[in-house]
């Protein structure tokens, strides 16, 4: 699928597509005063424990009773404090930073060009982006704050990109993901750098030394909680085995990535030239072949989930043989795998994810941020561009001089 339009008629385009949804998310939502939904109840009781001050105190802090970290609570109980409107002012926070994301991925500059529109049509295919726009949920201040690190980063602003990391972190801690993620990879880049050309350069430092610093804040709310989360909000709503600091559960990696296909890979291959990719593929069959095994196995020992969250269980009800189910989380989680194999900062994303992933409830709007970044990624064409494919050839040059200088010596 590919527009071919003038960038005049892409932003009326664009414009007309924001103004009808959002107008009509409004309208669903009764202009923003609908009945409470879900974890909204809890989450505005929560907010209003914060709406006494604008600062909240240090036993406010450790003794909310919630999961995540507070920052959503303390902007919502702020709004509360200053404007006494209840939970309209939080929901009309949500949206407007749901609406700042959406100008930022799907507005057709002149870099982006058609697939500033396609990218928001790929963001658009994960449900949870707009459920999440109009409600009084933690995730949008979150995925903001996330997609402002990236946007910091990319145009090299790295202390503005810590800041926003250190903000998502603070919202929610699975955020923690993207920052390691790209200081992992800049780290890289780094002493590559160092050791082709010898020189240790500070300045440039900062593009790993930054995410670092932010993914570090975690062990302030660490150390304020003494665990994870603040132990009422664990002890009210965690079960007892995941209130253990190292408890993991591999299986739940498959969930996630399941739902990383059904989110991003497969609204991207649909929208984005699929016989091309159908091409390259062909010619990858090895690398596949050997993907799938090797996640054959993964699943063997770690077998999937037979069950999901409540959006998605009524079509794995649909499947009356637990095979069939297993085999479906397989195939998903699958195409997962082999979307994202490249060597670069997406790949990493995805991993760092996995790994925290083994911590948390199933639950497949967790997927939310990383289908945030990666259609902003997508929207500027710039996943290629943060490949470390060409440093992993550096450090082959590099092993074979190394080794040809011992033979000479």
């Amino acid at each position: 699928m590919n527009i071919q339009l003038k960038r005049s008629q892409q932003k009326f385009l664009f414009l007309l597509l924001i103004t009808t949804i959002y107008t009509a998310l409004v309208i669903w939502l009764d202009f923003l005063h609908a009945s409470k939904l879900g974890d909204e109840g809890h989450f505005w009781k929560t907010s209003l424990t914060f709406s006494e001050s604008l600062i909240p105190t240090i036993d406010q802090l450790k003794n909310y009773g919630e999961l995540n970290t507070p920052l959503p609570f303390i902007l919502f109980g702020g709004l509360e404090y200053l404007f006494q409107q209840g939970i309209f002012a939080g929901r009309l926070l949500n949206l407007i930073l749901s609406l700042i994301t959406v100008f930022i991925i799907g507005w057709p500059s002149r870099d982006k060009g058609g697939k500033a529109i396609l990218s928001l049509l790929g963001l658009f295919s994960c449900p949870f982006y707009l459920l999440t726009s109009g409600r009084l949920f933690t995730d949008m201040i979150a995925c903001f704050c996330v997609l402002v690190g990236f946007l910091g980063y990319v145009h090299n602003r790295h202390l503005l990109s810590c800041i926003a990391f250190i903000l998502a972190i603070a919202s929610r801690q699975y955020m923690l993901a993207f920052p390691v993620a790209i200081a992992i990879y800049e780290l890289m880049v780094a002493f590559t750098k160092i050791k082709s050309t010898g020189e240790f350069n500070l300045s440039a430092q900062w593009r790993w030394i930054a995410p670092f610093i932010a993914a570090l804040s975690i062990l302030g709310w660490i150390y304020l909680f003494q665990g994870l989360a603040p132990s009422t909000g664990l002890e009210e709503m965690a079960p007892e085995f995941q209130q253990t600091t190292w408890y993991l559960k591999p299986n739940r990696a498959v969930y996630f990535l399941a739902f990383v296909s059904i989110f991003i890979v497969i609204p991207e291959f649909i929208l984005f030239q699929p016989l091309a990719r159908i091409q390259s593929l062909k010619q990858q069959w090895r690398k596949i072949l050997l993907i799938a095994v090797g996640w054959l196995l993964y699943c063997l020992i770690f077998q999937p989930p037979t069950s999901s969250d409540g959006k998605f269980e009524p079509f794995l009800e649909l499947l009356h043989y637990e095979f069939l189910k297993i085999a479906l989380f397989y195939v998903l989680s699958l195409l997962a795998c082999v979307r994202f194999s490249q060597p670069n900062l997406m790949f990493l994303c995805v991993l760092v994810n996995c790994f925290i992933m083994m911590k948390a409830h199933y639950w497949s709007k967790y997927v939310l941020p990383l289908a945030i970044v990666f259609w902003y990624l997508k929207s500027l064409g710039l996943e290629e561009k943060f490949s470390f494919s060409g440093i992993i050839s550096k450090w082959s040059i590099l092993g074979n001089k190394r080794r040809s200088n011992q033979i000479k010596s």
